[in-house]
């Protein structure tokens, strides 16, 4: 449950995420990234700073109170691969980080899913902090321990989970997104609204992000290794990494998301699942974020539900996760022809 609390001197909300021994906490406010010495552990010598230039280059900086070096990467999702993963380890290793040291990724998803997957692999996992500056990064990426990096063949299709020692959401950062980068968090706000239900609309920006981490929160703490529950997190993420993994689609990940959702919703009415006023009810809420609810033109409708196959949840065949009576549930065996008939319905 999201709390009112105090960073320091600085009013934040503080959503706790209960693993255990791997327990942690979230932070949401403006300005919380200066905070950072506070949140890193106490016995952290030196600490390895993750970032990218646009991060850097909109004056998103951070201190973290012991030694440490920054290290820039690129722009964009391309950053998410095994060469990178390598370059950084390599780095960390002739600077001298030791098993014993942290590293601190500032900036969005992508810089979070690298540097979190480097931290799990380099000295076999040496200690992560998140300070996540996009909308997106902070109500979904930097969030539950899933980090990894991308294949030719498809996004995530290596990785390790590894949670982090403390996430640190500047609501400041987000001043400086450009539209189209807000736009894509918001197709991951959308999602929340289904996944529990929530009724976000009369909250504030802060509030909102804090109550989808306050969701993920306790779906990952069911579920931490996307065993069972953890999977409804994928909810339209199938045709989304279609989209994305086939590439040419002027699309960022949120967007290809809320076509996602209104797809998984078109395909749950096709199956009988759900009734046509809570497909109505996806177009609306997606609509509402001012977010695409068809495909992209001149999307290749064989190639996506080919790309289908290869959806990390495609273990018993196609596999969607669903909208239903009893909420949203993974769906095996869904038919290829019906697959190419829905993606019509959407086109």
């Amino acid at each position: 449950m999201t709390v009112e609390a105090e960073l320091g001197s600085m009013d934040a909300i503080r959503v706790p995420v209960e693993l255990g021994d791997r327990s942690y906490d979230v932070w949401v406010g403006a300005g919380v990234r200066h905070r950072l010495p506070e949140v890193i552990p106490g016995d952290v010598k030196r600490v390895a700073v993750v970032t990218q230039a646009a991060v850097v280059d909109a004056g998103i900086t951070v201190d973290p109170g012991v030694e440490h070096r920054v290290f820039i990467t690129d722009n964009g999702e391309h950053i998410k691969s095994m060469g990178a993963v390598e370059e950084l380890c390599r780095e960390f290793a002739q600077w001298g980080l030791t098993r014993r040291d942290a590293v601190v990724a500032v900036g969005g998803g992508a810089v979070t899913d690298l540097a979190g997957f480097t931290a799990a692999v380099y000295h076999r996992g040496i200690r992560v902090v998140f300070v996540s500056t996009t909308l997106l990064g902070q109500i979904d990426a930097s969030v539950g321990g899933k980090t990894g990096v991308n294949l030719p063949e498809g996004k995530n299709l290596i990785g390790a989970f590894w949670q982090p020692s403390a996430v640190l959401c500047d609501t400041d950062a987000l001043e400086t997104l450009p539209p189209e980068e807000m736009r894509s968090g918001l197709g991951e706000m959308a999602k929340y609204h289904f996944i529990a239900d929530a009724d976000l609309d009369a909250l504030s920006l802060p509030e909102r992000i804090a109550r989808c981490v306050e969701i993920k929160a306790e779906v990952v703490a069911a579920d931490e290794r996307e065993s069972g529950r953890r999977a409804v997190l994928n909810y339209g993420h199938t045709l989304a990494h279609a989209l994305e993994a086939h590439g040419g689609y002027d699309l960022r990940h949120g967007e290809a998301v809320a076509v996602g959702l209104v797809y998984a919703a078109e395909l749950a009415h096709c199956t009988g699942r759900i009734e046509a006023e809570r497909v109505d009810e996806h177009r609306r809420v997606v609509g509402g974020y001012d977010l695409p609810t068809s495909l992209p033109a001149g999307a290749d409708l064989d190639a996506l539900v080919g790309l289908f196959s290869r959806d990390k949840k495609a273990v018993d065949g196609v596999t969607f996760m669903l909208d239903g009576p009893e909420g949203i549930q993974p769906v095996a065996g869904l038919a290829p022809a019906l697959l190419r008939e829905t993606l019509e319905a959407i086109r």
